[in-house]
């Protein structure tokens, strides 16, 4: 019905209802550019109005590419107990959707690993982020004390979707290596690669904490590859145009405290040496 009335409002179709299926029409679809420009104004009124009453108060909008869910929920919960009159959403996605939010002003600020280069952004580093090959346990590569990465031309990778951070690492470090991984399936999901893993069809690239409780049960096992884990950062980021609200200015605050001391706790397997780097607890 509030479809209906917004078509007689505007005096045109704005979705295409053929078979069965609902698509934006033409004019929705430039009517929905509009409409995300209201919500953002809408937003930042909103975020206006609480820096002038100096509250924490008010709504956050955080955005995370999918492998951050594993500890940021956790996080996020202490931080909500410190400032319970804010009202927080979580939007999830992989990198390159998380860069389009970015640039829309629909998320206050982003949890990534790769920063955008794409726009003018402030990413600040927070912790270590850590990521290697995971492969089933029984798999013959788990017995050698070494493995050299030419060893890895002959598996069968199951990989991220083009697009997520995850898939750029390990792009990344076979380009390192002068090699071309042997990619037989594509998945969008981390859960589903891992349990792909398990069940036989293939190994993976993935971050380390993505595989926590898999490698702790010996599901899973990350292969000792000469050069890994690849060592990155975990981000906190939002566009260098838009003022945070006083929850944003919180939470940014919160995470860069916070964020690093959480996951060592989260994650003690994972130690940092005097380099500044992480390595598996022998």
């Amino acid at each position: 019905m509030q479809i209906k009335s917004l078509e007689d409002q505007v005096g045109l179709p704005l979705f295409d209802r053929r078979h069965r299926q609902l698509s934006l029409t033409t004019p929705g679809e430039y009517f929905l550019v509009y409409a995300r420009r209201m919500l953002s104004t809408l937003k930042d009124a909103e975020d206006a109005m609480a820096r002038m009453r100096g509250a924490q108060g008010g709504r956050l909008v955080i955005g995370l590419v999918s492998t951050a869910e594993y500890f940021l929920p956790r996080l996020l919960a202490r931080f909500v107990q410190e400032h319970p009159g804010v009202e927080v959403q979580l939007v999830i996605g992989n990198r390159q959707s998380l860069v389009e939010l970015l640039g829309r002003s629909d998320v206050d600020l982003a949890v990534m690993g790769r920063p955008p280069k794409e726009m003018e952004t402030r990413a600040e580093p927070f912790a270590f982020h850590p990521s290697s090959v995971v492969a089933p346990a029984n798999h013959p590569l788990a017995a050698l004390a070494h493995v050299p990465p030419r060893m890895l031309a002959a598996e069968r990778f199951i990989v991220r979707e083009s697009g997520s951070g995850t898939r750029a690492a390990m792009e990344q470090f076979f380009r390192d290596q002068h090699l071309s991984p042997s990619i037989v399936m594509e998945v969008g999901s981390n859960e589903a690669i891992k349990h792909a893993v398990a069940a036989g069809l293939g190994i993976s690239f993935l971050s380390l904490h993505t595989v926590h409780l898999e490698v702790a049960s010996k599901e899973l096992v990350v292969l000792p590859v000469d050069g890994l884990p690849m060592f990155r950062h975990w981000h906190v980021v939002h566009t260098s145009a838009k003022t945070l609200s006083p929850a944003a200015e919180a939470f940014r605050y919160f995470i860069l405290e916070e964020g690093e001391r959480f996951i060592d706790a989260l994650y003690p397997e994972l130690l940092v040496t005097a380099s500044g780097t992480r390595a598996p607890v022998a």
